[in-house]
């Protein structure tokens, strides 16, 4: 080991390099110099940083610094239209030193006294926030919205089997399904496929022509479930769906899951966030009424990956997902000790999940998150209107969100495929597409809050060029 790995005075040396090097690169990205994404093929990026460590190291860690900002993925350039990844706070990226240098897993209390306190507190008020009783309700924090559906349906699956499946396993597994749209994200079926139910027995329950679950057809899923005597598990609605941004009726679907006494979740991982903004909170009317939902921080509020708030309308589920024990770490009772958060967690050590998303709220209050939000939402209805009034482009479905499908140039789905690989290629703009019904969409994710009008018509008339793609 270098005898100053550990110094101070070298840390900070280099910290003040590091510092500098990060602000000069976010200038740059955000002045729209370097390409969104500087295109490699996977061998050639392979080739760039082979496995050639020494025993004596020695590199020049700024060197190695100054590659990664120049080689990734530029999240923060305004013309990243792309994944539903953020463009984080500058400000997380020194709380993620602080969170680095600490190390502070929140397995146990003692082990993260201060994480385990703010992560508490920013559950009760997402709690607050979705009408939740803050009396009965709670949750944990989790890596990521894959987990978080996990976690919630691991809940689930224990409420609604009459028996003790995590310890006695299933009796009949056949006999359970769960059910959810057929534009649901596919960590729903990946979670029942861990669960052991089998992918087949997620029944996709048929949307309407703006991909919004149709009750209806909800009804006759669970008559169809009820005649071949299987039990539902859980019937999972969407508040912003991967593809389109689409809100399910939250209010519909529960009422239909409290007459049936069904569990109903709430994949809310993108679109959860609008319950900060009062203005956009109605759009998620009804998600109060669900046994659980999941936020995901990294996509609508601004926070580096990842951060996901896993919440029960009743607290009591989450002690009974994981009822286990270990002897070594806890003394009484799960119930008791809400501040030992593995008792309810798939992590058994977490990272500091809870610090971005607390001090940044502290840091710059609600308002500066909702006024962001509603920023989102209005540039994709402006986007939105520009597409529908372009001559031969196609608007798939009205935004609900920040989430924008449409068809370029009159193009068939050959032509949308090859103009969105030469546009990413060349690294003038990052956009994705997707499929509906058939038919390849371009999709765009409105979420860095540099990303203006102006940079949605440069795109327009990028794709209109003559000779594109």
């Amino acid at each position: 080991m270098p005898d100053n790995a550990y110094d101070p005075e070298t840390f900070r040396a280099l910290g003040h390099r590091a510092v500098d090097a990060l602000a000069d690169h976010l200038a740059q990205v955000q002045g729209g110099t370097p390409p969104v994404l500087p295109w490699r093929e996977p061998p050639e990026s392979l080739r760039a940083w082979p496995a050639d460590f020494t025993r004596g190291g020695g590199a020049d860690p700024m060197h190695l610094i100054a590659r990664v900002l120049e080689g990734s993925h530029h999240l923060q350039h305004p013309r990243y239209v792309g994944h539903q990844c953020s463009a984080p706070l500058p400000l997380t990226a020194l709380l993620g030193m602080v969170a680095d240098l600490l190390n502070n897993g929140t397995a146990v209390y003692e082990m993260g006294p201060v994480s385990t306190a703010m992560e508490r507190s920013l559950v009760q008020w997402f709690s607050g926030l979705a009408g939740y009783d803050p009396a009965r309700a709670g949750g944990v924090l989790t890596h990521g919205g894959s987990a978080g559906n996990l976690t919630a349906l691991l809940a689930a699956r224990q409420a609604s089997t009459p028996y003790d499946v995590w310890e006695e396993g299933y009796r009949a597994p056949m006999d359970l399904c769960l059910l959810a749209s057929d534009q649901t994200h596919y960590s729903v079926r990946r979670s029942a496929q861990v669960l052991g139910l089998g992918g087949r027995n997620v029944i996709a329950v048929p949307t309407d022509e703006r991909f919004r679950m149709r009750p209806e057809a909800l009804e006759a899923a669970l008559d169809e479930a009820e005649a071949r005597g299987r039990r539902v598990l859980a019937v999972v609605g969407s508040a912003g769906s991967t593809a389109t941004g689409a809100i399910d009726p939250l209010e519909d679907i529960a009422a239909i899951c409290e007459a049936r006494g069904v569990w109903f979740h709430v994949d809310g991982a993108h679109s959860g966030a609008f319950l900060v903004s009062d203005r956009l909170r109605p759009r998620l009317a009804g998600i109060g009424r669900a046994h659980s939902l999941v936020i995901d921080a990294h996509k609508m509020l601004m926070m580096p990956s990842l951060a996901t708030a896993v919440l029960f309308r009743d607290e009591g589920h989450s002690f009974e997902t994981f009822s286990q024990q270990a002897s070594y770490l806890f003394d009484r009772s799960a119930r008791q000790e809400w501040y030992n958060l593995a008792h309810r967690t798939l992590e058994c050590t977490k990272r500091f999940l809870s610090l971005d998303l607390y001090v940044a709220l502290q840091v710059l209050g609600t308002d500066y998150f909702a006024r962001y939000l509603e920023s989102r939402v209005d540039l994709a209805s402006w986007f939105a209107d520009a597409i529908e009034a372009r001559p031969g482009w196609e608007l798939a479905v009205r935004p609900e969100g920040n989430i924008v499908c449409f068809r370029a140039g009159g193009g068939g789905d050959a032509f949308q495929s090859a103009a969105r690989e030469a546009i990413v290629r060349e690294g003038s703009f990052h956009l994705v597409k997707t499929q509906l019904r058939g038919r390849t969409w371009l999709r765009t994710t409105l979420i860095n809050p540099l990303t203006t009008r102006d940079d949605l018509t440069a795109l327009m008339d990028r794709l209109d060029r003559p000779g594109t793609p």
